[in-house]
């Protein structure tokens, strides 16, 4: 899960890396919108959160998948 400590900036690969984990554990689904990742960290740092996403072009409406773009699959 998303780390509480408030004095955490949120870096996009680390939201990368945590939305990929929720995927893959069932949590969320790719198909859902980022903002459904919000379930996942303290409604006081969702500010820092939504701030980084804006800084690298994806909105809270865009898709999990987007932030999955390079996903790997080891068998198809």
């Amino acid at each position: 899960m998303f780390q509480t400590d408030v004095t955490n900036i949120y870096d996009i690969d680390a939201i990368k890396d945590e939305a990929r984990e929720l995927v893959q554990k069932g949590r969320v689904n790719r198909n859902q919108p980022i903002c459904m990742l919000c379930k996942f960290i303290p409604p006081r740092e969702w500010i820092c959160f939504e701030c980084e996403l804006e800084r690298n072009d994806y909105l809270p409406r865009d898709k999990i998948i987007d932030l999955l773009a390079n996903e790997t699959w080891d068998e198809d």
